[in-house]
């Protein structure tokens, strides 16, 4: 079983809760947080951020930081307008933001330096997926989903040259973009978007074209895919979680129409966010009458109940519980001591970028893990900086290069592993298909004569 926790903020100023997953026993409560939906995210498992957007009106925002084992805002950063959605990379290097204007904000955690900015939407940006080292999805209020190549942005050269920024613009949605989720697959992945238009649209990443669109009986705000691909669960501000089929030839026969195949219903008011456990089949619901609900997809029942301290629930993280949050004990309170001397939080985002280094190489600052006993969702130095590093090491005649080409071969090594397991996992899934088909074909033929 792993060791998991659930992680809850909400829009009124009550703070973050944070909940064992399987015992439902909460850990620690960090104070001050009022939060706008898709913006509480983990930094590389190494603390919590999340944007505060108090005063719209006004135009000012903030992002905080807190530390694991401490319920205080450690680092508060004022950017230059209110932050309305926040992601990370996967190791935690880089945080990018989607503020109220449209633009999009790339800082680099480790320095606080604003790398990248630029206009991404008419309107404000209300959700953001990272994908990879070089694909970025973002939703907005002007309904448009938009995939961006963050080495176009990062290449200013490229930049000038093209007509727009974006690789593709899905402008499908007729009202705001609520929730965007993406499969597995990498470049072949699909796209899920969710919108108060009532629908959610799946899109193919390779070929930008829509696939498939489904009609809701009520808006949806968040959305998760099942880890097999097979559905996927739309929370509804009816208080439903439906789910959707998106393999499935559609059924008139549905109370709630095509595709619709089912719903998990419980809560008393708007569902407002969905996560998936490591296991794949515990979903983790959040909500605005201040529940928090676990259930096992598999039997479609509720298998735990949290509570939020008060006021709605607008995010939800489930990740592995970090080493600060483990009881000490005799034997690893000294080793927990030590490892907490690296968990530093990083320095204030910058407001503005620095204009004379605009076009300077972009080299990221690795900070050293803090966990070393517990997997980690990702190799901490990313491909393209270890080769960078390893050509400047050879220019210098250094013995370190072999060393980091090592490295580099064993995170190749790794990502191919994992790529095809996954390869591997469909492939078993279409074979039982084609057997059920073929037992299927045969049974409706009925025997020889």
């Amino acid at each position: 079983m792993e060791d998991e926790i659930v992680i809850a903020s909400s829009p009124t100023d009550a703070g973050i809760s944070c909940f064992d997953l399987h015992s439902g026993a909460e850990h620690l409560r960090y104070r001050n947080c009022a939060s706008p939906p898709h913006s509480l995210i983990s930094v590389g498992g190494r603390y919590l951020a999340a944007s505060q957007v108090r005063d719209a009106a006004a135009n000012s925002g903030s992002v905080f930081y807190w530390s694991w084992n401490k319920p205080q805002v450690e680092v508060k950063c004022f950017p230059s307008e209110p932050i309305n959605t926040l992601v990370c990379d996967d190791d935690g290097s880089f945080i990018i933001g989607g503020g109220v204007s449209g633009d999009i904000y790339i800082w680099q955690v480790a320095t606080g330096r604003l790398l990248k900015k630029w206009h991404a939407h008419y309107r404000a940006v209300s959700c953001l997926v990272y994908v990879d080292q070089s694909t970025l999805i973002s939703g907005a209020e002007d309904g448009c989903v938009r995939v961006w190549s963050l080495l176009m942005i990062f290449d200013n050269i490229r930049r000038n040259e093209a007509k727009h920024l974006f690789e593709y613009s899905f402008s499908e949605h007729s009202l705001r973009v609520t929730d965007i989720v993406i499969g597995n697959g990498g470049c072949n992945a699909i796209i899920i978007s969710a919108s108060e238009d009532r629908t959610c649209k799946v899109w193919s990443l390779s070929k930008g074209k829509l696939l498939r669109n489904i009609v809701f009986p009520s808006i949806i705000d968040a959305i998760a895919l099942d880890p097999g691909e097979h559905v996927f669960y739309a929370g509804g501000r009816d208080g439903k979680i439906y789910i959707a089929a998106l393999h499935a030839q559609p059924t008139s026969t549905s109370n709630y129409g095509p595709h619709i195949i089912g719903t998990l219903s419980d809560h008393s008011k708007a569902v407002t966010c969905l996560a998936f456990a490591v296991n794949g089949h515990l979903l983790v619901s959040g909500s605005e009458d201040g529940m928090i609900r676990v259930w096992d997809t598999r039997s479609r029942n509720i298998i735990r109940i949290l509570k939020h301290a008060k006021g709605p629930v607008n995010n939800l993280l489930v990740i592995r519980r970090p080493p600060s949050l483990y009881p000490r004990t005799s034997m690893h309170s000294q080793s927990l001591s030590v490892r907490r001397q690296g968990a530093l939080v990083p320095p204030p985002l910058e407001k503005y970028t620095n204009s004379t280094d605009d076009n300077s190489d972009v080299k990221a600052v690795i900070i050293p893990r803090v966990d070393s006993e517990i997997p980690f969702y990702a190799s901490y130095i990313s491909t393209c900086t270890m080769t960078n590093q390893i050509k400047e090491l050879e220019q210098q005649g250094s013995s370190g290069a072999m060393e980091m080409e090592i490295e580099r071969l064993k995170l190749d090594y790794k990502r191919s592993t994992q790529m095809l397991q996954q390869w591997k996992k469909m492939y078993e899934n279409l074979n039982q298909f084609c057997v059920n088909e073929l037992l299927d074909g045969d049974q409706s033929r009925g025997p020889a004569t």
